[in-house]
């Protein structure tokens, strides 16, 4: 709706008194006007407050545009925001999880769309929680068209909110990474994580819980507080990742998410091959070696639920991946050369990964 100042009190009087601020809603809309115009890029043809955002793409030169979407939330990363206090950049964990799923199909974000649903709308927190996301498309590339911010009381607990994004970009046809160019002998590069990003979130608050640690406390083993670093922004790998499409060709592309490396890697490669990994190729951040031990899991495990350092895998001819390895560390984005594309025997896991002698698995 339009943004007005107040609503006369005989006609938000019924409203108001089952739970819903309607001037609360008008004030956010106000405030976040300016923020969100940061995001503008060309295409956008409105302005926020509309019924529908509107977005003219530029497709000339394309042979065949194809527009590729994604959804996606944050999970119980959340919890933690409410229990800390901590929302401004919760809103760079939503951009950057539908973001970085399209771009694995080589595509350009366009534009991204959120909604915020809580039970009484508290509009410093959702200012403070709609800057990450203004922060996150802007990192993106992308702009906020639009969004949906709903009231319903009863739905959540004091001070908590759920949070949704969508996102939609745009590939050529002919140039749309899927993986079916991919060989044996292929290099495997891992892409360095910010963290946790946003997923595992469920087992990591309750090794959290059970280790005792407050917010503050310094995270035994690594340089940095419990709070610092359990909501350290997911990364967002688009800039680095189209400059790279650039010039040079990405055969796959896999974003690590839920699942770890066991689940997503598979997801660009063709049905007769898998992956060899050298677990360790990589610096693996000392928060998974905490997570690991404090929980008594295996490294396996660690692999099946975290990304354990690598948020993002490209997966490129052999003989071009020293040109890529050499273009993200002018972009001062840590990578490594974590494996290689085998060919898949019968009844082998598609992603098989090696474990030097002082990783062997082992339970505490």
């Amino acid at each position: 709706m339009p943004y007005k100042k107040s609503v006369p009190a005989n006609r938000s009087k019924a409203y108001s008194e089952a739970g819903v601020n309607i001037d609360a809603g008008n004030e956010l809309v106000g405030r976040i006007k300016n923020m969100v115009s940061q995001t503008r890029v060309q295409g956008v043809l409105s302005e926020i407050g509309g019924f529908g955002g509107l977005f003219k793409p530029d497709v000339e030169g394309m042979e065949s545009p194809v527009l590729v979407a994604s959804t996606d939330g944050v999970g119980t990363k959340l919890k933690l925001a409410f229990e800390y206090n901590a929302h401004d950049t919760i809103g760079i964990d939503l951009v950057a999880m539908s973001v970085n799923d399209i771009i694995v199909q080589g595509a350009r974000p366009l534009f991204f769309l959120d909604y915020f649903s809580t039970g009484k709308l508290d509009v410093e927190v959702a200012s403070r929680v709609i800057s990450g996301i203004v922060e996150g498309c802007r990192q993106a590339g992308c702009a906020l068209l639009g969004g949906e911010t709903a009231e319903m009381p009863d739905m959540y607990a004091p001070g908590e909110y759920d949070l949704a994004g969508f996102c939609v970009g745009l590939a050529d046809n002919p140039q749309i990474v899927d993986g079916s160019s991919i060989r044996v002998g292929d290099a495997v590069i891992g892409l360095a994580s910010t963290g946790l990003h946003s997923n595992g979130y469920t087992l990591a608050r309750k090794i959290l819980s059970q280790s005792g640690l407050g917010p503050d406390d310094l995270l035994p083993g690594a340089e940095g507080t419990v709070r610092s670093l359990f909501l350290e922004p997911t990364a967002i790998y688009v800039e680095c990742i189209r400059n790279l499409m650039r010039d040079l060709a990405i055969k796959g592309m896999a974003h690590i998410t839920g699942g770890g490396f066991y689940d997503n890697i598979p997801r660009c490669l063709p049905a007769q091959v898998g992956v060899t990994i050298t677990f360790g190729a990589w610096d693996i951040p000392p928060l998974f070696t905490w997570l690991k031990e404090q929980g008594q899991l295996t490294w396996p495990e660690m692999l099946q639920i975290f990304n354990c350092g690598v948020g993002y895998v490209l997966i490129v001819d052999k003989e071009s991946a020293d040109e890529v390895m050499h273009r993200l560390s002018a972009m001062q984005q840590p990578a490594w050369l974590i494996g290689s594309v085998e060919r898949l025997d019968k009844d082998k896991e598609r992603v098989n990964v090696v474990f030097p002698e002082e990783y062997i698995p082992s339970r505490p």
